[in-house]
């Protein structure tokens, strides 16, 4: 399958953070998107309006099967759409299992029944791996989810290795490490960087949860976008990949970047007790992605930075 073909791909999620951005760049290479998101954590002004919109719940069968009857030309399928909270999946991880493995199935199913051969899948480094033995954290790295969120996304990835084996459905799982940039929602699940940004154009204080020495691998979504994209155009391939920069930053030395370039150094950070459920150090190796997806990312984190930071004073202001 080459980009350049006319294609119709479904993006599950499409309203949400990086699935609206996903969106806009298939848009813009002239494909035809049709999009998922029972706006739950999407919002509407992430749409895209020349995407085909459906609301509705991934957990519904009858409703994902509905749409794969109306729309025959879906080729691909990316799927953005989860329970992306690890705090929320220890508190009700029934919900957890319920979206990110029923709704995942559900998908299968449709890609089995009506004969999609395009499986591109949004998974998570640091939730799979736990709390790594090694670092960088490579693919054949032991996995040992520490919360439910992490089991509930890695189950789906081996419900996606079964497929390929009984119906020979194409799949790549991409395993994110922490994705920022505009229009993450810095409340509810909001990532770190989202929370600081609304936190420092607000000229309030942020909570640091820990000792802020916890470190993260931290991507700006333009590069994840790009691995989805490329993802589309590689035929026979499976398997998982991480996607990341391969360079941890603590919170702490974060949170002093982003202070400097909001001009905020005086705005200091409180301090509260550590999470359950969240790892302590996480960095991912993006070599196999690099070798065999052709990716690599390009967003350096201070640019990454000053891009979100912008994007959340004009929402501010």
């Amino acid at each position: 399958m080459r980009i350049g073909e006319k294609m119709s791909i479904l993006v599950t999620g499409g309203a949400g953070f990086i699935g609206s951005h996903i969106v806009d760049r298939l848009i813009e290479l002239g494909k035809d998107v049709i999009v998922i998101d029972n706006l739950s954590t999407g919002k509407k002004e992430n749409l895209n309006k020349k995407a085909k919109f459906y609301k509705g719940d991934i957990c519904s069968k009858k409703f994902i099967r509905e749409i794969f009857e109306k729309e025959k030309e879906i080729e691909a399928i990316i799927h953005q759409a989860a329970q992306a909270s690890v705090i929320k999946s220890l508190k009700n991880p029934e919900l957890d299992a319920k979206v990110n493995i029923i709704g995942s199935i559900n998908l299968l199913e449709c890609c089995r029944k009506f004969n999609i051969d395009k499986f591109i899948y949004a998974s998570s480094g640091g939730a799979l791996y736990g709390n790594a033995k090694y670092f960088p954290t490579d693919e054949k790295h032991p996995i040992k989810p520490i919360s439910p969120y992490g089991m509930s996304k890695y189950v789906a990835e081996l419900y996606l290795k079964l497929y390929n084996e009984l119906y020979n459905l194409n799949s790549i799982s991409l395993r994110y490490s922490n994705v920022y940039g505009p229009r993450q929602d810095p409340y509810g699940e909001g990532g770190v960087i989202a929370i600081f940004s609304d936190k420092l154009v607000r000229n309030k204080k942020p909570t640091i949860f820990g000792s802020g020495e916890q470190t993260r691998d931290f991507i700006y979504v333009s590069d994840v976008v790009e691995a989805n994209i490329l993802s589309l155009t590689k035929t026979n391939l499976n398997g998982e990949f991480n996607i990341s920069t391969g360079r941890e930053t603590s919170v702490n030395e974060l949170y002093k970047r982003m202070q400097k370039i909001a001009k905020k150094e005086e705005l200091s950070a409180i301090y509260a007790e550590k999470r359950k459920g969240e790892v302590y150090r996480s960095v991912l190796d993006n070599k196999k992605a690099r070798e065999e997806l052709g990716w690599e990312p390009k967003v350096k984190i201070d640019e990454g930075l000053k891009l979100t930071i912008d994007y959340f004073s004009r929402k501010f202001l």
